[in-house]
């Protein structure tokens, strides 16, 4: 009779062992993903500063600018423009 308290207490261990195996791997795996998700939120933060500051320098553009700056800045920077006889020098570093 001694035998089977000794059984259903080996399975028993075996049991909560293999359960505390589970949770351990399971753990590193939902820490695994918090740290991939922390640093994909830092990159969208940054970015998110930068398309703020983006935002801004467009506002402050229209704000102190006319309607003429604004078509001559835009098909300078767009579409290449220049006046007749300008030189324009473009830095290549």
């Amino acid at each position: 009779m001694s035998t089977k308290p000794q059984n259903k207490s080996f399975l028993l261990r075996l049991l909560i062992a293999l359960f505390c195996a589970y949770m351990l791997v399971s753990l590193g795996t939902l820490a695994f993903e918090l740290s991939q998700n922390k640093e994909a939120l830092a990159e969208l933060k940054e970015e998110t500063k930068q398309t703020s500051l983006r935002i801004e320098e467009k506002e402050n553009l229209l704000k102190n600018s006319t309607k003429e700056e604004l078509i001559e800045r835009a098909a300078r920077e767009s579409l290449g423009f220049v006046y007749p006889n300008e030189q324009v020098f473009v830095d290549i570093n």
